[in-house]
This record gives structure tokens, C-alpha cells and sequence, in this order.
């Protein structure tokens, strides 16, 4: 599994691509576990100056891959998605999310933790964790009402509305939006180099400050999330939508992704 997500460094910028198309990009334990494992050696890196996360031109993500999900659920704060958490979360260089298509669940609440986020007209950002009898993650709780405000924060928490590219930057949930996936990665390449074209100290302790002030909250919200996600698993309400949810994929004979 750790070869469906590619990585390029090239001229500074470490590019890290969820490869897995006919899942659409359904991330599964040990692609977490890769991708953690390389942005924590990104951040050992003084090549690297910047990372770029994206799904290629068509998908960003759309989640969890339901059968493996399901198969080894996170059980303890080490999980390999959590452990994913904590390797954004404490990434020292800029991130950058390049969103071609949809980006569901996990995929859109990564996003609230990218230096910049681009999107194309066609993405959809949807956390549909109440829906599947969860709750939110990666710190929605705590930032997005504080990006969006409740109310708005609510429609997409609580009722799972989801956002296309060109709402969410009028939401403020990314910064430009793009015609197509190959107008997106570019801007994102060009974004990246005009981050290393700056004085990089002062680049990363400018960064440090925008985020140190609410670390802590965050880090404290991040644990209270995952440790009441693990408890949801077990909810009959969660054991309910989840296999639903299973059943109608493999009816359709559709990718069992989708999920937060």
C-alpha cells in the first residue's frame, strides 16, 4: 500500500500525491502511516522548504477506505490516522493543499490545518461524521466555528452539507479556485516557489507565531476528538450507518471511500 502515495522533491518543494484513482484516493492505515512517516522526515529535511498535498487532477480524497476502516478501526491515540494528525499539526514548513475534485471527511478537514488551500470549480468538501454516527475530527470542533462562525460552521458538522470549489472560497475555506485539475497543481508549484523565494527563518517563525498561540487548545481538542471517535466506533448508531453505507457500496460495486 505505501506506493499509492507517490513523492517528488524537486527545487525545494517535497510533493506528496495520494495515488489511488479507482478508489478515489480512499485512504487506508498504512497510507496514513506513509504519509506521516514523510512529512515528519520532511520536517528533519533542510532540502525541503515546502510541502504540497494533492490527489493528482481528478480527487483529492474521499476518506477513509470503508473495508479497511472497518476491518482495523483506530483503537488508541497511535493510530495511523491520528498519527497523521499529529505530523501536520507539528509540521515546521509550509503546507500547501492542492484540491482537484472531491475531498470528503478527512480530506476537507486537513485542509483547515494548509497555509493555503486551492481548489477547483468542481471539488466538494463534505464532513459527513454525524451522518455515520460519528463525531468530527483533526480539530474541526474548535476551528471551523471559529473560521465560519456556528451557524455555518453547524451546516457542514452537524448536517454534512457539502461546499463546491467556488464555496469554499467564499467561505474562506480555501484561497483561489481553478477551471480544472492541471490550473490548480501549477498555481500550487508556483505558490510554493514564492513561499521559497522568502527569508526562510523568518518564514517559519512568522508561521510559528500565527499557530503557537492556539496549540495547545488544539492539541487538547485533537485528543478529546479521537478518544470520543474510538467510543462512536463502537455506537450502535455508527455500526448502523457504517455498514449501510458498506452494503450500498459494494451493491453499486462502487470504491469504498467516502468516509471521514
Amino acid at each position: 500500500m505505501t506506493d499509492l502515495i507517490k513523492h517528488e522533491q524537486r527545487d525545494g518543494v517535497l510533493t506528496l500525491t495520494i495515488d489511488r484513482p479507482d478508489k478515489l484516493n480512499a485512504l487506508t492505515n498504512a497510507m496514513y502511516m506513509r504519509l506521516a512517516d514523510l512529512l515528519f522526515a520532511a520536517d528533519e529535511d533542510d532540502s525541503v522548504g515546502v510541502v504540497i498535498l494533492t490527489g493528482g487532477p481528478s480527487c483529492f480524497s474521499s476518506g477513509n477506505d470503508l473495508v479497511d476502516f472497518l476491518q482495523q478501526p483506530p483503537t488508541h491515540l497511535d493510530s495511523p490516522a491520528f498519527r497523521l494528525m499529529r505530523a501536520v499539526t507539528h509540521l515546521q514548513k509550509p503546507l500547501i493543499a492542492a484540491v482537484c475534485g472531491a475531498a470528503i471527511g478527512i480530506g476537507t478537514t486537513v485542509l483547515l490545518h494548509c497555509d493555503q488551500v486551492l481548489v477547483t470549480r468542481n471539488a466538494k468538501l463534505r464532513m459527513p461524521f454525524v451522518n455515520l454516527g460519528l463525531c468530527p475530527e483533526f480539530g474541526a470542533s474548535l476551528l471551523l466555528p471559529r473560521l465560519l462562525g456556528q451557524a455555518r460552521a453547524a451546516r457542514l458538522l452537524l448536517l454534512g452539507d457539502s461546499l463546491d470549489g467556488s464555496e469554499a472560497v467564499a467561505w474562506g475555506l480555501a484561497n483561489e479556485v481553478f477551471d480544472d485539475g492541471a490550473q490548480c497543481l501549477a498555481a500550487a508549484t508556483r505558490l510554493a516557489h514564492r513561499l521559497l523565494a522568502m527569508p526562510q527563518q523568518a518564514l517559519r517563525q512568522s508561521r510559528q507565531l500565527m499557530k503557537q498561540a492556539s496549540m495547545a487548545e488544539l492539541q487538547a481538542t485533537l485528543r478529546e476528538e479521537n478518544l470520543l471517535f474510538i467510543e462512536r466506533l463502537n455506537s450502535d448508531e455508527a455500526k448502523t450507518a457504517l455498514n449501510a453505507l458498506l452494503n450500498r457500496s459494494t451493491d453499486k460495486h462502487s470504491p469504498k471511500g467516502n468516509q471521514p
